[in-house]
């Protein structure tokens, strides 16, 4: 009889023990959702911003039509991956980046475009939106890392196999360039 009833608790405080992971398991991955939904709120807080800017410098910069093409298309195509996973969408984005920096480096030899309000206002806000995308990426990575860790260690590892909890990617940059330090030389 005793030995029925120690058997009871271990099974009892097993069950309790595995409930515990599960939801810590269900929370983090709440968290990732969370943080997903922050990069995408920001991503297209600046894609919103991309038709004002490139209206704006139109103008300006006539005889540039192909970088301001190449920011409309890397916009286009960072739309289309809007409904991919972190690794495309990540890869879509980092173009886009790119497209948008060559953009206000030719921005750069036009002072009157320079000088002009609008321009500037648009700037600053396209600046505070990275900022936001930058923050919500460290936010979106921090989850993921800490619900692959929770589906990597043990004993939760069994709690989400047996629950179908999967990895989850990073959002991260994919192109090399942006990797390498710049070598600074006096």
């Amino acid at each position: 009889m005793l030995f029925s009833w120690v058997l009871l608790g271990i099974v009892v405080v097993l069950g309790l023990y595995a409930i515990s992971i599960y939801n810590k398991l269900a929370k983090t991955r709440q968290m990732v959702n969370e943080g997903w939904s922050g990069i995408d709120v920001q991503l297209k807080r600046r894609a919103n911003l991309i038709p004002n800017l490139v209206e704006s410098v139109k103008g300006y910069m006539s005889h540039e039509r192909e970088t301001l093409e190449k920011v409309t298309e890397m916009r286009a195509r960072a739309s289309n991956a809007a409904s991919g996973g972190a690794a495309e969408r990540s890869q879509a984005e980092g173009n886009l980046s790119k497209a948008l920096v060559n953009l206000m480096a030719v921005a750069e030899r036009y002072p009157d475009l320079k000088a002009n309000e609008g321009f500037q206002n648009l700037q600053k806000q396209l600046s505070s939106v990275e900022d936001d995308i930058q923050l919500s990426r460290r936010y979106y990575n921090g989850t993921v890392r800490n619900l692959n860790v929770m589906i990597d260690q043990f004993p939760s590892n069994i709690v989400a196999g047996f629950f179908s909890y999967a990895k989850k990617d990073y959002f991260e940059l994919y192109d090399e360039e942006d990797r390498v330090v710049p070598k600074v030389q006096f």
